[in-house]
Order: structure tokens, then sequence, then C-alpha cells
């Protein structure tokens, strides 16, 4: 099935998550009002420091006859960063970290899923700070049904947890950070 190109914004990272579920196969919308790319990495190991990328963009496929054919298209604003503090945000989006002036941009590509209708692994290409890699996510399906507004939605869960020097990120913030926890949720409106 195709997937819509929806948008150039929306990763982490990252992330986004996709499993199998509708009676057939169908083409959903992402609907970035009740999806979420949320983050957490160690403060100094003292602590956890939560964030999230307030825009996520994209669309998916997905069929429970046929779970291998799922798909998903997701792209993360990485400029709209948000941890509830100002000055971090802005350090954030800085080199050092994300440096979305270059990179304001990350995007994740399917290529498979191995599972069931209900739950699996979403394979798939993440690109993010300008670098390219394979990465696998494990999905839940949440649930699926009518809406109140005469649609029909289907919503899934994820997490991948980021090695930031894989994608060159390698800011000095101690041993405790050298990953960061992704948290995905995506709810979709079929088309």
């Amino acid at each position: 099935m195709h997937i819509p190109s929806i948008v150039p914004a929306a990763g982490l990272a990252i992330a986004s998550s996709l499993c199998a579920g509708a009676a057939s196969a169908a083409d959903y919308v992402i609907d970035p009002t009740h999806s979420f790319v949320e983050f957490r990495v160690q403060h100094l190991g003292y602590s956890w420091l939560y964030g999230r990328f307030n825009v996520v963009e994209g669309g998916f496929s997905f069929d429970a006859a046929d779970p291998a054919a799922n798909r998903i298209a997701v792209t993360i604003d990485t400029t709209t960063v948000d941890t509830n503090h100002a000055e971090r945000d802005k350090h954030l989006r800085s080199a050092d970290f994300l440096a979305v002036d270059t990179h304001p941009k990350a995007t994740f590509e399917s290529t498979g899923y191995s599972g069931t209708a209900d739950k699996g692994v979403l394979s798939g290409v993440l690109s993010f700070h300008g670098v390219e890699k394979a990465i696998e996510i494990p999905v839940v399906k949440v649930g699926e049904g009518p809406d109140p507004w005469g649609g029909y939605r289907a919503g899934f869960h994820g997490t991948y947890t980021m090695t930031r020097s894989d994608f060159g990120i390698d800011f000095d913030l101690g041993p405790a950070a050298t990953t960061v926890q992704l948290e995905l949720g995506v709810e979709g409106i079929r088309q």
C-alpha cells in the first residue's frame, strides 16, 4: 500500500510506531494532536530530564490480515524540542546537540514489520542529525475503532533507546547520559 507523503516535519526518533490492526489494509494520516515523540535522559545521573518534540506528522498503512505489509513514514520537526525550560531548549537546538539550523527535521521510514496484529517489531531507517541508521522499534497496538466525528482511528505505542554518539551527538553530559529513551505514540485517521 502507498504511504501518504506528508509534511517535512515531525524524531526522533524518533520515532514512531506501527503495528497492525484494521479488518483490511488501509492508509492512515497521523493525527499530530494525538501523536507524540517524548524522551528522557539522565541528568548528571541524579534524576531524569523529560522532553518532547511538539510537531510529529506522517502516515501509515496497516493490515491485520497481512501484518508484514504494514508501513509507516514519520517526520519530526526538531526545532520544536520542548523541555519546559527556554534556555535549555535553546541549547538543545544548538550545534552541541540537535543543530536545528542544519538538521531541522528527523525522519523514520519503515522497511519491515515482524509480529502479530497486536504487537511486534518495526524495522526501518532513522535519519537524525544528518545520520541514517537502521533501527528496530518494539510496538504494540493500543486500539482502533470509530471516533465521535464519523472517522476511524488506530493507535500504536513504541519505544526506542538511542545512543547519542551513534548520531554524532557527543556533548559530554556524563556517563549516565550516553543514551536517550524515546517513547512514541502514534494515532492515525483512516483515509
